[in-house]
């Protein structure tokens, strides 16, 4: 895909970065999800005093991709942070579950280091529905 749409990218997760709610972590994530009819979607982190309730820019992200019905094609994440941050765990079950292993995902600094990767190489052991679907019914005891 040409650099553009990349750039595009960038510019509307660093703009969902600033719009994340951070109080207690003070680490600022935005996300930005590039879809199949060429719309962008993005997300913010979103914290909450009881940390377990907190919602990961990605997750924020994919969760509005699908309530607009859209397939990811791109994925980028942008924080303020020394060296680029992939996505936490939670997050790449999730985008194992909405987007094909072969999706790339680039995470950025402020300053333009990046990482690259796919959401197979991510999480290549991600679990899916198939697990359930594979499951027999035990036998009683």
């Amino acid at each position: 895909m040409a650099e553009p749409s990349w750039t595009r990218l960038w510019r509307a997760a660093e703009k969902a970065r600033r719009q994340a709610h951070a109080p207690y972590s003070k680490f600022f994530v935005g996300a930005a999800i590039e879809c199949d009819d060429g719309s962008i979607i993005s997300g913010c982190n979103v914290e909450n005093a009881s940390y377990g309730l907190t919602m990961c820019a990605e997750r924020n992200a994919i969760s509005a991709m699908q309530l607009a019905g859209r397939t990811p094609v791109r994925i980028v994440i942008v924080v303020d942070h020394s060296r680029p941050v992939p996505p936490c765990g939670a997050c790449r079950q999730v985008l194992a579950e909405f987007a094909p292993p072969g999706v790339e995902v680039r995470s950025r600094t402020l300053d333009g280091q990046e990482l690259q990767s796919t959401v197979g190489a991510l999480l290549p052991f991600a679990f899916s529905g198939a697990f359930l679907d594979e499951r027999k019914p035990r036998k009683k005891r």
